[in-house]
């Protein structure tokens, strides 16, 4: 195993991790927000969409199990996402003790330069949603078991939509840049398809950020309520 701890302990095991782990958190993102479009929907599709999604089980595991599974790797995805690209940071200052005397205009350039400040604001915005719709801590008028409630009660606070959006919109860049890297890292780069891939990168963070924004909007404008 020691080949896979030198492989791990350079940047280019370290992009490789962020670049799988990326892979989970992306399709978490797109599932969460196709789940979400279920506001549109109503009450009660919404809550029982909500309600299946804690008590599905199989044979081999009970009720709820799939979830707290689920919940488990992404934590543990999350977990390793952060770690590596904070190892990755550290080794960059290292490498680069001074920072450049000139900055030339790249792809991606706005975008990744955002990455670390984005990164901080999705971790708080994620740690105050989790506590705003699935514990109540900080939910205006928090009801056990009724999802559509809940998410009409907090967007209907002015700031909390507010900050949700702004987190939606680092996201988004965050979205942007990790796509394109990930195909990069994981050696998918080639001028032949660079086309696609910005085009993927882009579509993907765009209707990931749009549908996401417009919930809050949908709330704060009364067409849910």
């Amino acid at each position: 195993m020691s080949w896979f701890g030198d492989l791990y302990k350079s940047a280019v095991g370290k992009k490789a991790v962020m670049a799988v782990t990326g892979i989970l958190l992306f399709g978490f993102v797109l599932g969460h927000m196709i789940g979400n479009l279920k506001l549109y929907e109503g009450p009660e599709i919404l809550n029982s969409y909500a309600r299946f999604l804690r008590t599905v089980g199989t044979p081999a595991v009970p009720p709820s199990g799939l979830l707290w599974i689920a919940r488990s790797v992404l934590l543990v995805a999350v977990l390793l996402h952060i770690w590596a690209a904070w190892q990755l940071t550290l080794m960059n200052r290292q490498a680069r003790p001074a920072d450049y005397t000139r900055r030339d205009v790249v792809h991606t350039s706005y975008a990744s330069r955002t990455m670390r400040w984005g990164g901080v604001i999705i971790l708080l915005f994620v740690i105050y949603h989790l506590l705003d719709l699935t514990f109540g801590a900080v939910n205006p008028s928090f009801q056990e078991g009724d999802v559509y409630h809940n998410v009409v009660a907090s967007f209907s606070v002015w700031w909390v939509s507010a900050f949700y959006v702004v987190a939606q919109l680092a996201l988004g860049l965050h979205l942007y840049h990790g796509l394109w890297s990930l195909f990069q890292s994981l050696g998918w780069n080639h001028p032949r398809f660079n086309g696609w891939r910005s085009g993927f990168a882009h579509a993907f963070a765009w209707i990931i950020t749009l549908g996401n924004i417009s919930f809050p909007l949908a709330v704060l404008t009364g067409l849910v309520r």
